[in-house]
């Protein structure tokens, strides 16, 4: 399994437009779950009075309940292969969930299928303004997952009619373009989740669809170069005092590679030390690199100079700390419209500080990025503008153009997701 390359892939789409179900069956046919347990989230299913139509999304969202009663879960659910990867299932379970892990990258996609639906009507909700494939597709784009598939579902329920997957399939370009992706990069797959169709065997009931599987299309998608080569940057998650050892931070490498009694730097407090050891899932390591969930110890370092949505980083190439920023951002979700001045909680990597959008520069044409206005007054759902932001104290952030991976953030307030963006330029710079 390990030796393939392996790639993240997350499951988009609209609430009703059955992607657990997609997901689920398409699990089984590959064999990664049995039809036992499968069959078994039927009758559960047909107790609740649900019928036996949710058996496939069970699967899916028993590993969401478990997950939210911090069950292990049985790991093998999440994982497949195709012929040439070793895939990590990322589903969106909660919408606005999905939103804050795709952006604080607890979630870090290399591809996407988004689920659309070929019933009459049901496409259209979901890519309506407020429908949830819009806003997926808006995001996937703007934090860079570059590789996409569309499949529409529910071939079974429109009798396996070309006209109804070309109906579907134009609404799915037209949004696909609008937010930046080229359609000779997307391929679109008619499917039935429910029935198994073009998941992993080809479709008897589709002469007509001469395309790939699902699981074929997912041998076309390609592997980016881990950023080994940049500049150290390690988000600080957690750190833990722990009794004969002493402080242990805890987070991702996000770019370059850490190496044992290396120098490194926190930010912002600028304080200096070095690293004594690191180790992944219990084994220690002398370097990890990019990609790599650690913890490590740290030689010179107080427990009061480091904390969570902190970034290590080396002294010669140190993390930067923006008083300032001038971002493009969109708006996904707000009642009404939202002014300068507003301040929403941003969170970017492991942080989370109030912000203060101060200025709204330019109103942008999210689809070619043209100035479609000077220093709009309001932005309302749906727009994507330039714009700048002040966070209340200086926090660790890049511009996404040098490290996507520090320079993209979500603004939340009321307990969803008002907007999601890119950093362009840090135009105040704190220094400690």
């Amino acid at each position: 399994m390990a030796d393939k390359p392996h790639l993240n892939l997350i499951v988009t789409g609209h609430i009703d437009n059955g992607k657990s179900t997609t997901m689920g069956h398409f699990l089984m046919d590959l064999g990664v779950v049995d039809e036992r347990t499968i069959a078994a989230h039927g009758a559960e299913s047909e107790k609740t009075g649900k019928g036996d139509t949710f058996k496939y999304a069970w699967v899916m969202d028993n590993i969401k309940d478990e997950r939210e009663r911090g069950i292990t879960i049985d790991l093998a659910f999440q994982k497949f292969e195709s012929n040439k990867y070793f895939f990590t299932l990322i589903d969106a379970p909660g919408h606005r969930d999905f939103i804050k892990n795709m952006i604080t990258g607890a979630s870090e996609a290399d591809a996407a299928i988004l689920v659309l639906s070929a019933k009459e009507g049901e496409t259209d909700t979901a890519i309506a303004a407020g429908g949830q494939a819009r806003e997926h597709a808006f995001l996937l784009k703007t934090l860079g997952v570059g590789q996409l598939i569309v499949a529409i579902n529910k071939m079974d329920a429109v009798d396996y009619k070309e006209d109804a997957f070309n109906a579907a399939k134009e609404k799915g370009e037209k949004l696909v373009r609008s937010v930046g992706y080229k359609l000779e990069n997307v391929p679109f797959i008619p499917v039935s989740g429910w029935k198994g169709d073009n998941l992993v065997k080809k479709s008897e009931n589709m002469a007509w669809y001469k395309g790939k599987t699902l699981l074929e299309a997912f041998d076309d998608f390609t592997v980016s170069e881990k950023p080994i080569g940049k500049p150290l940057r390690v988000p600080i998650q957690d750190v833990y005092t722990i009794t004969g050892v002493g402080t242990v931070p805890v987070g991702r490498v996000e770019t370059g590679i850490m190496k044992t009694n290396q120098k490194i730097i926190v930010m912002p407090s600028g304080a200096l030390g070095e690293i004594k050891s690191i180790e992944t899932h219990h084994t220690e390591m002398p370097t990890a690199e990019a990609g790599d969930n650690i913890g490590f110890n740290l030689r010179g370092i107080e427990k009061k100079d480091i904390k969570r949505g902190d970034v290590l980083g080396t002294p010669d190439a140190p993390p930067m700390v923006a008083k300032e920023f001038k971002a493009q951002i969109i708006v996904i979700h707000h009642p009404t419209a939202i002014a300068p001045g507003y301040t929403p909680v941003m969170h970017a990597h492991t942080a989370q500080v109030a912000a203060t959008v101060t200025e709204f520069l330019q109103k942008i044409n999210p689809a070619t990025g043209a100035v479609e206005e000077e220093n709009p007054k309001f932005l309302k759902v749906g727009d994507s503008a330039i714009v700048k932001i002040r966070p209340v104290r200086p926090t660790c952030i890049e511009t996404f153009q040098d490290f996507p991976e520090m320079g993209r953030f979500a603004l939340r307030d009321m307990g969803a997701t008002i907007a999601a963006g890119i950093v362009k330029e840090i135009t105040e710079e704190y220094k400690p």
